[in-house]
């Protein structure tokens, strides 16, 4: 245990989002164990996935009211996930925005210390600030892709150039990194008015950041140091780096129990993978709200078929979706070389296996750092937000996967998807993905230990913390 904090109670407040939620729970937990109290604020329908997660820890829960009803959301309608309409996610957005009033109700009522609050909520900042308590932002992307949007927004480069696959270098950035403008979503939310409720959400998050005692960040120092660097000297912000956070769940029942869980699904996949040789089988998933056309998935399946390679494949489906493809008849077709998970999978337990030599990943940044954690290469395939820089930072930074080669609203061809298979999986070029990998496994299990990066930028923050309990005016305007 590191600092004694138990008079430190603090709140975490997780986007309604299960790539957010699922991150600052683990947060919680690494609080909990330098001797902090916790409190997760969620809403009546997210508290009873938050519970199960939490067993047999000494974490509280309190709920407040999610307005659904009042924008015209469906009634539950309290998390973004794949079934939420896409049309309906910017009356999402504004009903979070409605839930400054019950937290603040909840901050008189329980007096805590300190709030953590997910980068989507930039009011919590000056909700914390009415209690003279300090806000910290939870960022649940790297460093790389904050510092690298900051550039892009700031410099505008994208003028520069006189179509949208010309390339050009990010300014200001270290590493000499080049992107297009089709792998820019700060530009779909400037064309898109379906997107200007997120657009604006953004901006004030960057300002609220400002004003905020300081930024949590899910990476660690062995990572990705210049871009943590750059973002503290170059964009004046605070930063403790206490990743990877996954880290804190140490047992099998531990990482199962991560977001919905089944038991016999956890058993499924294992039993699979116990009968394949190391490094032999490729996962592919696009995260918690990652959905695909049909068309594209068949373009996947085919590319899979033709690379021989075994695989497990989580697939999600829209109903908007024409039916131009039969998962079922794929699957019994590929009986005993596939397996088709639907909807989710244990995927630490999986990355974490031997058999498991490569990962298809969306580059959320839960699931690269996961990947970064088990030391498995990717094969990157952003579909938006961040992804596209996240994927930078894995194929030209850390060197440790290869891009399949999308852009935004493009369908990769199934000899893409062979082609990428091959290179992190066989031959030379794959030993040196895997081996640079692993390396990275490594430092990431370090710098969670007692005494390294992590371990110290928390301890040093709750040391802070700590002595400030009980003149709660100190951390105004700090």
């Amino acid at each position: 245990m590191g600092s004694e904090a138990r008079e430190l109670h603090v709140f975490f407040f997780p986007f309604p989002a299960q790539g957010h939620i699922i991150p600052t729970i683990d947060v919680a937990k690494l609080f909990t164990s330098h001797g902090a109290t916790a409190t997760i604020i969620t809403t009546p329908s997210i508290k009873p996935l938050i519970s199960q997660t939490l067993q047999n820890t000494n974490i509280h829960i309190k709920t407040i009211k999610f307005p659904s009803a009042e924008f015209g959301l469906p009634d539950g309608c309290e998390k973004i996930d794949s079934s939420l309409n896409p049309n309906l996610f910017p009356n999402f957005l504004k009903a979070t925005m409605n839930l400054q009033e019950p937290l603040e109700q909840l901050l008189l009522q329980e007096k805590p210390q300190c709030l953590v609050a997910d980068m989507f909520f930039p009011w919590a900042t000056e909700a914390a600030a009415k209690f003279g308590i300090p806000r910290l932002v939870f960022h649940g992307t790297s460093l790389f892709a904050l510092s690298a949007s900051l550039c892009v927004t700031t410099y505008e480069p994208y003028n520069n150039v006189s179509s949208d696959t010309e390339a050009f270098v990010i300014p200001n950035l270290p590493g000499d990194i080049t992107m297009v403008k089709k792998q820019l979503t700060e530009l779909s939310r400037k064309e898109n008015n379906q997107d200007l409720t997120l657009a604006i959400l953004l901006k004030d998050s960057r300002e609220s950041e400002m004003k905020s005692y300081g930024v949590l960040a899910n990476s660690f120092q062995e990572l990705e140091s210049p871009y943590i660097n750059h973002y503290v000297n170059v964009f004046g912000r605070r930063v403790w780096c206490i990743g990877p956070v996954s880290l804190c769940n140490r047992s099998n029942e531990e990482k199962a129990l991560r977001g919905v869980h089944g038991d016999e699904e956890n058993d499924r996949c294992l039993k699979w993978l116990s009968l394949k040789k190391p490094n032999s089988v490729v996962y592919i998933s696009f995260g918690s709200v990652g959905v695909l056309p049909d068309t594209q998935l068949k373009e996947i399946a085919i590319g899979l078929e033709a690379s021989g390679r075994e695989f497990i494949w989580v697939v999600k489906r829209c109903k908007k979706y024409t039916e131009e493809w039969n998962a079922e008849e794929f699957e019994k077709r590929m009986e005993g070389k596939g397996l088709i998970i639907r909807d989710w999978a244990p995927q630490v337990l999986i990355l974490e296996h031997e058999a498991v030599g490569a990962f298809v990943t969306h580059c959320g940044w839960n699931s690269t750092l996961e990947s970064v954690t088990a030391g498995v290469p990717m094969v990157t395939w952003p579909l938006g937000a961040e992804q596209f820089y996240n994927e930078k930072l894995v194929t030209d930074v850390l060197e440790i996967g290869v891009p399949v080669g999308t852009r935004l609203g493009d369908c990769v061809d199934k000899g893409a998807i062979e082609s990428a298979l091959k290179r992190v999986m066989v031959g030379e070029e794959a030993n040196g993905f895997r081996n640079r990998a692993k390396v990275l496994a490594l430092k990431a299990k370090k710098a969670v230990e007692v005494g390294e990066s992590s371990y110290s930028d928390l301890n040093s923050l709750i040391l802070k913390l700590q002595s400030h309990v009980g003149n709660e005016s100190c951390f105004i305007n700090l």
